[in-house]
Parts: structure tokens; C-alpha cells; sequence
């Protein structure tokens, strides 16, 4: 059975993707919300692009979990293939899961990397998501 139109997308909307965007992800692992994947590749169109990926792509979706190594890395690291206006969505386990990363952790890392927290949201049940942008830049 298919999803309505109205569901289609789903926790991809809440991360205001749009159709046709370039999307790669980073920090996957076997915790990863398969629910978000999907609905990013229905939502854009467009199979989601690994860390081998070496084309401009639109948004980075960055998995991250307390223990992964340095963040401060992680986010210039995933500035590498993003182009001019590119957003990173830093998705971290929410508090009280395993692996949570405290928002404050974030805040210190983000202006270190060159990047700015627009907004916070739940982007699934299991995982809160940042949306980074270069600083400078509002929106």
C-alpha cells in the first residue's frame, strides 16, 4: 500500500527539504532513524549520498552520537562537499537515550566549525535535530 500525499515526506518536512535537493548523510550506523532515510529520499527524489561523495550537494545529514570523536571535526568535515547555502542537519540522540549529545556540546562546536544553529526540532521520535547554517548567514 502506498503513503497518502499528505504523509509523503513525512519527518523529512519537518527538516524543510525540498524536492530535487542533494542530500548526503554522515555518521550512519545501525541506529539511524530508516524511517527519516526514507521519507528524505521520497521527499527530494533523490538517493540520499554517502561520505564517498564528492559533488556539491544542498544539506548534509549528519548523525551524531556522544562518543563518536570530535565534533568540532565531524562539522567541518561535513562542510566538504556542501554548496553555497548548504544547511547541515546535526541529528543527535534526544535526552535520555544512549549517545545523547548535550545541546550546549553543540553550541561550542558549531561557531568553532564556522557555523551558526538556526533551530532546533524533534525530527523523530528518537532523535533532535540542529539545522547549521555558515555563519553569516540568518536563514
Amino acid at each position: 500500500m502506498g503513503q497518502s500525499t499528505s504523509a509523503e515526506g513525512g519527518a523529512a518536512q519537518r527538516l524543510s527539504l525540498q524536492p530535487g535537493q542533494v542530500v548526503q548523510e554522515l555518521g550512519y550506523d545501525d541506529d539511524v532513524d530508516h524511517q527519516l532515510r526514507d521519507d528524505v529520499e521520497a521527499l527530494t527524489g533523490e538517493e540520499m549520498l554517502d561520505e564517498d561523495a564528492v559533488e556539491a550537494v544542498d544539506v548534509v545529514v549528519l548523525w551524531w552520537r556522544d562518543g563518536d570523536g570530535d565534533l568540532v571535526d565531524a562539522l567541518v568535515d561535513s562542510l566538504t562537499s556542501l554548496g553555497d547555502n548548504g544547511v547541515v542537519w546535526l541529528l543527535s540522540p534526544k535526552s535520555g537515550r544512549p549517545g545523547h549529545v548535550a545541546p550546549a556540546d553543540i553550541e561550542d562546536a558549531a561557531p568553532i566549525a564556522g557555523l551558526h544553529s538556526t533551530s532546533s526540532i524533534a525530527a523523530t521520535a528518537d532523535w533532535a535535530g540542529t539545522r547549521l547554517v555558515s555563519r553569516g548567514r540568518a536563514g
